[in-house]
């Protein structure tokens, strides 16, 4: 059965165990592809800032870090977690390490891309922490580019837990 909406997704957390995006009816989802050595990794504190802010108001930041950009991700699951929660503090969800683009493109990347294309109307993804929003009905309603701060989306945010 094809995947038809962003609840019928899930993904592999790095213990092995299966994160359902069923779960996430209701909520507004932010989903990023990360990476621990790339000049917008201080991000990662805007993003932890961001969840901190809205968490409590039906808001989740999903994590995916991949090294399909300058080799910038280039640990194992364990080393990446440790890495956020110590420099960054991070406590929202980070998945397993995953592909973004190619032949390897995790299934959520590839449903993502379908539904929002990026600049020029491209639909791969650029470079790391580029961003997804998803609203409270689980439909892809803002994609940013690495460039766009977490605080430059606090309002988009807002407006989508407010509506």
């Amino acid at each position: 059965m094809p995947t038809t909406t962003f609840y019928d997704l899930a993904a592999e957390l790095p213990n092995g165990t299966t994160y359902d995006f069923d779960q996430l009816k209701g909520k507004v989802v932010l989903v990023v592809n990360t990476a621990s050595q790339c000049g917008f990794t201080p991000q990662y504190k805007g993003l932890q800032s961001l969840y901190d802010k809205y968490k409590d108001q039906g808001f989740i930041i999903l994590g995916f870090p991949c090294n399909q950009f300058g080799g910038q991700e280039p640990d194992d699951d364990a080393s990446i977690a440790e890495f956020c929660t110590i420099n960054h503090g991070v406590s929202f969800p980070l998945m397993k390490k995953a592909d973004v683009n190619g032949d390897n493109t995790n299934a959520v990347f590839s449903w993502l891309k379908n539904q929002k294309s990026g600049l020029l109307g491209l639909s791969r993804i650029k470079w790391n922490f580029e961003k997804f929003l998803i609203d409270k009905k689980g439909n892809v309603v803002q994609r940013w580019a690495s460039t766009t701060t977490p605080q430059g989306i606090d309002a988009e945010v807002a407006k989508q837990l407010a509506a």
